[in-house]
């Protein structure tokens, strides 16, 4: 094989992830009661274009996510049958970046420049002179950059417009196709998309995935041949960056909240259940862990992990699974100090069920009190639990920036918006001033933060009763 595959930790945690959200999705078309409450969430338009987004961050981090060493070439005098491989560990998402990846430059470069930031000294005529030199891979097709620069990122930007438009177009075509299923003609399914007067609203998950498409055209048009974000102090490409930490971001969002979600339940539904001094033992629990400072107690657990890390460095083949060890730790860390919220939650709401009929009836039945946990307690209390993690999914990104920012997150070596924000609180305030990498990290922030917001709304509206009782109705048009 021309390649190794490097089976990392947060890469198994991942695809066993996307196993269980699949398996999910099976049980979900399988019960019409989970089925109803999905539909109910699809139905607001929010969050329709907040899942489709947060599928497009999905992918992203899906592709970050395979990694493997390449086979390094036959050298003179090597061994038959011999191999030796790369250090370097690549993803798929690196096959697909692989033309800004090799565009790396000297230093910083401006968004679409096609000459550095900073000027350097040049011998002419015998005489030195400073001035900004030309990028070895911005623009570096130009002939005259001064003249030729403004009316090419311009066909270049309108041909990925163009390209953005079309893919737009051959979606609206295979939505409605698969809306239709053939019970009337796609045409008609197409206008009623674009009128609004369908069930689910189609038009704005069409209108959501036009607007990336009109975005991505123009980027790949651009990036071949520019840096569309710039480059950082070590001429690395701002926009490939931004893209590897999405996956960062993901890992630490996801796998945080699933650690937290069973230690939370079980604790919880134990204490609401027994009450008594079971339920004054985890109450102990959770007040002793809230007492202590949660940035403190994790920057003081990942200080130990790297000591550990630092002194047994035989156990890892490359840096990289050496960076994505911490972080996998980190999110354990995390998810075990993080407990506390959803926990109040489930006991809270367990105290009540415990106290209705059909649970007083299960225990007067002779149900055992695991099974009657097992039954009418743990499903009654998963959509607190569903909307506390979705909800925290958000909050755990954030999180990871702030601890980046103050040294006790992920390892530099790896992409992450915390490290784009540290290595940014410097360029912020040099002269001349460099602005793009915070703006692309907050960019990236705001959209992936915003998406799982507005979904965390939805999935909460469909699965609490309450919420869905003063939920404004959405006006019933003829479905389609």
């Amino acid at each position: 094989m021309p390649f190794k595959l490097v089976p990392l930790w947060t890469d198994a945690a991942l695809w066993a992830l996307f196993a269980a959200l699949a398996w999910y999705a099976w049980r979900v078309a399988r019960q019409p009661q989970l089925r109803a409450n999905w539909l109910l969430a699809a139905r607001d338009g929010a969050t329709m274009g907040a899942g489709a987004v947060l599928a497009l961050f999905m992918l992203i981090s899906a592709l970050d996510s395979v990694h493997f060493r390449r086979v390094l070439p036959q050298a003179p005098g090597q061994a038959t049958g011999a191999v030796f491989y790369d250090t370097r560990t690549s993803s798929l998402l690196d096959l697909v970046l692989a033309r800004p990846l090799a565009m790396r430059e000297a230093s910083y470069s401006a968004p679409l420049a096609t000459h550095a930031l900073i000027k350097q000294n040049f011998e002419r005529d015998g005489a030195t002179v400073r001035e900004v030199p030309r990028l070895a891979f911005g623009g570096a097709h130009l002939d005259e950059p001064e003249r030729d620069w403004r009316p090419d990122v311009a066909r270049r930007a309108l041909a990925g417009l163009v390209a953005g438009l079309l893919a737009t177009a051959l979606l609206s075509v295979w939505l409605a196709l698969a809306v239709a299923r053939g019970r009337e003609p796609w045409p008609t399914t197409w206008r009623a998309i674009v009128a609004g007067r369908t069930r689910l609203p189609w038009r704005v998950l069409l209108l959501t995935l036009g607007i990336v498409a009109l975005l991505i055209g123009p980027v790949v048009a651009l990036a071949g041949h520019y840096h569309v974000l710039g480059t950082d102090r070590t001429g690395n490409d701002v926009l490939v960056q931004s893209l590897k930490s999405v996956r960062t971001a993901f890992v630490i969002g996801t796998l945080s909240t699933l650690a937290t979600v069973p230690l939370a339940l079980v604790l919880g539904v134990l204490a609401g259940y027994f009450k008594g001094w079971v339920d004054e033992g985890v109450q102990y629990l959770y007040t002793l862990l809230t007492s202590v400072p949660n940035v403190l107690l994790i920057a003081a657990c990942v200080l130990m992990l790297q000591v550990y890390i630092d002194t047994h460095a035989e156990l890892f083949d490359t840096g990289l699974e050496r960076a994505d060890l911490k972080m996998f730790l980190l999110c354990i860390i995390l998810g075990l100090t993080g407990w506390s919220t959803l926990c109040r939650l489930v006991r809270a709401e367990t105290l009540k069920l415990s106290e209705l009929e059909f649970v007083q009836a299960a225990e007067a039945f002779g149900v055992s009190h695991a099974r009657t946990m097992w039954r009418h307690i743990v499903p009654n209390v998963m959509h607190l639990v569903l909307i506390t993690t979705v909800l925290n999914f958000s909050d755990l990104i954030l999180y990871e920036a702030v601890l980046t920012y103050v040294g006790v997150g992920v390892d530099p070596t790896l992409n992450s918006f915390g490290g784009m924000i540290n290595l940014a609180r410097t360029e912020m305030s040099e002269e001349p001033l460099v602005w793009w990498s915070f703006a692309a990290a907050f960019g990236f922030m705001l959209a992936l933060v915003l998406a799982a917001n507005l979904f965390a709304d939805g999935v909460r509206d469909a699965f609490d009763p309450r919420a869905r009782a003063f939920r404004p109705q959405r006006p019933v048009h003829k479905p389609v």
